[in-house]
């Protein structure tokens, strides 16, 4: 059991946690094994299909029982340190991939390296696969991702003249913030052409920011990772600054809202453009008004042309599990092609197998598949998604230091200041 100090809060809590640890567990009396599948599906459909999957699993495999158990995207860090700690973790782990780094590192998730099938190998690119891979060794299965787009009011923008972006023709920055402006004015009083909802604004700028060239966090000669915000870091938070407080096309009232709150506005016409990741398209889908007509955009393009960074959704075995090989059997039923299709479509996300990604039902133009789909082959690994000590440097530092400088608080020189002064003392913390 490797050991770390617990928050005396998660502390109390493992203690409650006690009964037969993952090494303790055996067969039943009838030679059956269990393992725990914690899943963080919560759409309804998603849930179903995830049940469904467990379902076929456990009647093709009497001597292998999956329990499903339920989890939540809300807490699931400080859910999975509290388990790893009191030796109650689930073998088969549903998370995102830029939360794998201090459990792989800290000897809490196992090494799939020699585990995993070939086929599940070779269907998963490798820029999917470097998400999970920590140390040249891989503790979790990427399976869905989610890019970014524009979700548009098709009639405003029709109406507006203005160039319509394809996958293969996005907007660059300045076109998209010149649009921005021009949308704005035709709405007239009190409308906007864009609303950024940036109550979690860090991942969203990064993610974004790779297109322009942005890396914030860059290694040095000695394996190290120190962050140096640079003009190409500066292209997307000075693209929001500026729609906010010099051009007045973007809403400062969404800067503290999620993607779900703008949506009432976006559907009332307050709003004719919203980036929000992918899976929105479904809350879109069976709460837009009658009549109302929306359209999928790629987000705009740099430099680097349409990249951006992507921490997709993963499937990892606890350390602990005395199952390993059970668990990666099930990993790979889970994610066949077939079962990724269906899983893609009930999450509304993108699939990283290649296989599930040539599926004609992904394929369609309709709610915007087709725009997803084409944007697949330029997602790239999220900026910190290696980095040590990301989650402390993303909450004590980058989230209030972005919502200050969106909302015009603080300039772009305080932000830099902030970004890499606070920031690198957080990292040096956990690299040492």
């Amino acid at each position: 059991m490797r050991v770390r100090r617990l928050p005396a809060a998660l502390a109390a809590t493992a203690l409650l946690l006690t009964g037969c640890s993952a090494a303790e567990r055996g067969p039943d009396e009838h030679g059956v094994i269990t393992l725990r599948f914690q899943s963080l599906a919560w759409q309804k459909e998603s849930v179903d299909i995830n049940k469904r999957l467990v379902a076929e699993w456990n009647e093709a495999h009497p001597k292998v029982r999956i329990e499903y158990v339920q989890g939540s995207w809300d807490n699931v860090h400080d859910q999975l340190l509290t388990s790893f700690e009191g030796g109650e973790a689930p073998d088969i782990i549903h998370d995102a991939s830029d939360d794998l780094a201090d459990f792989s590192y800290g000897g809490d998730l196992a090494d799939l390296t020699d585990l995993l099938p070939a086929r599940l190998r070779a269907d998963i690119p490798q820029r999917s696969w470097s998400t999970a891979t920590f140390g040249n060794r891989i503790y979790g299965v990427p399976f869905l991702q989610e890019p970014r787009v524009l979700i548009a009011n098709a009639r405003l923008l029709k109406a507006s003249g203005v160039r319509i972006p394809t996958p293969g023709a996005p907007w660059s920055w300045e076109e998209f913030r010149q649009v921005a402006k021009k949308l704005t004015e035709d709405m007239g009083a009190n409308r906007y052409g864009v609303a950024w909802p940036l109550k979690e604004p860090v991942s969203a700028t990064l993610n974004l920011g790779l297109s322009a060239g942005g890396e914030l966090f860059r290694k040095d000669d000695d394996g190290k990772f120190r962050i140096r915000f640079t003009e190409d870091d500066a292209v997307v938070p000075g693209t929001v600054h500026n729609q906010v407080n010099t051009d007045g096309s973007a809403s400062s009232a969404t800067l503290g809202m999620g993607g779900s709150d703008t949506l009432p506005g976006f559907f009332g016409g307050k709003y004719a453009m919203v980036p929000l990741g992918f899976s929105y398209r479904q809350q879109i889908n069976e709460q837009a008004p009658k009549g109302f007509e929306w359209t999928v955009l790629p987000a705009p393009a740099g430099k680097d042309g349409p990249a951006q960074g992507v921490s997709p959704q993963t499937l990892s075995v606890a350390e602990d599990s005395p199952y390993k090989k059970e668990a990666v059997e099930f990993i790979d039923f889970f994610l066949q092609p077939r079962n990724i299709v269906r899983l893609a479509k009930g999450d509304w996300m993108l699939p990283t197998g290649t296989e599930a990604l040539k599926d004609p039902s992904l394929r369609t133009a309709k709610d915007g598949w087709a725009t997803g789909t084409a944007l697949a082959a330029h997602l790239r690994p999220a900026p910190a998604q290696a980095v040590r000590g990301y989650p402390e440097w993303k909450d004590k530092v980058a989230t209030p230091a972005y919502q200050e400088y969106y909302s015009g608080a603080i300039g772009e020189a305080e932000l830099r200041q902030r970004l890499e002064e606070d920031g690198n003392l957080v990292l040096a913390r956990y690299q040492r």
